[in-house]
């Protein structure tokens, strides 16, 4: 399956330490963030990638692209879908759905959120599925609340109390009849596709009990790069 990566955003919460690329490309130990991504993504079997982009598109392409000659990854496809505007996340994937003419399941992931592994566990499960995982807080993200069956009812809103809790871990396996009806306009995955399949039965959830980092916020990508510092991630 074909992985589309969400990598447009304008990574305004990590300016105040990375402003000179775009998020994706924050520096960790000498290489960009989105190298550790690439290296963990075909080692869980990802060999078809699809950049959905907008902020600082020729960055992301220059670096991808280099990388895939410099390494010589044969077998790797890799497309880069370029936004004349933000579509939000769930315009970026509908919008490759349609230009793509996805015609099977497939995965979509954040370009920012690092798990150690997933995919396998997704394509397995029933679709559509989302991963995710829990945290000992969940201020910043929001929870998900699932039954005894693993399906997802809903997810709750941004809490201010620092409270462990489930949430959405960024990657999912879809399927492509979920954006027919899109209409163009600029729409979220979180807020408008994926309630919409939870409050009809029909969003499967995944539990992943691995490195769930999203480097959004100082803090985060500072400890993604005291992990490597550590050895910690593995590749």
């Amino acid at each position: 399956m074909q992985l589309l990566v969400l990598a447009g955003g304008f990574g305004t919460r990590l300016k105040s330490v990375v402003s000179s690329v775009p998020k994706p490309l924050a520096p960790v130990k000498g290489r960009p963030f989105l190298n550790f991504q690439m290296e963990n993504w075909i080692s869980q079997g990802i060999t078809d990638f699809t950049f959905l982009l907008h902020y600082e598109a020729k960055k992301i392409i220059d670096f991808i692209t280099n990388w895939q000659q410099v390494d010589d990854k044969r077998g790797i496809n890799i497309r880069f879908i370029v936004e004349d505007k933000p579509l939000g996340t769930g315009g970026s994937v509908a919008n490759a759905v349609k230009k793509l003419k996805i015609q099977s399941k497939f995965f979509v992931s954040n370009a920012d959120t690092w798990l150690d592994s997933g995919f396998s566990l997704l394509s397995e499960s029933p679709s559509p599925s989302i991963a995710v995982t829990k945290v000992n807080d969940i201020s910043r993200y929001g929870s998900v609340i699932l039954d005894e069956h693993n399906y997802v009812k809903s997810f709750a809103e941004k809490v201010q109390e620092k409270v462990p809790g489930i949430i959405n871990a960024g990657i999912s396996c879809l399927d492509p009849k979920i954006f027919l009806s899109w209409n163009g306009k600029i729409c979220s995955l979180e807020t408008d596709f994926l309630p919409r399949l939870a409050k009809d039965g029909n969003l499967f959830s995944v539990r992943l009990d691995v490195n769930f980092i999203d480097i959004g916020i100082p803090e985060d990508y500072d400890r993604f790069c005291k992990l490597v510092e550590k050895d910690k991630i593995p590749l």
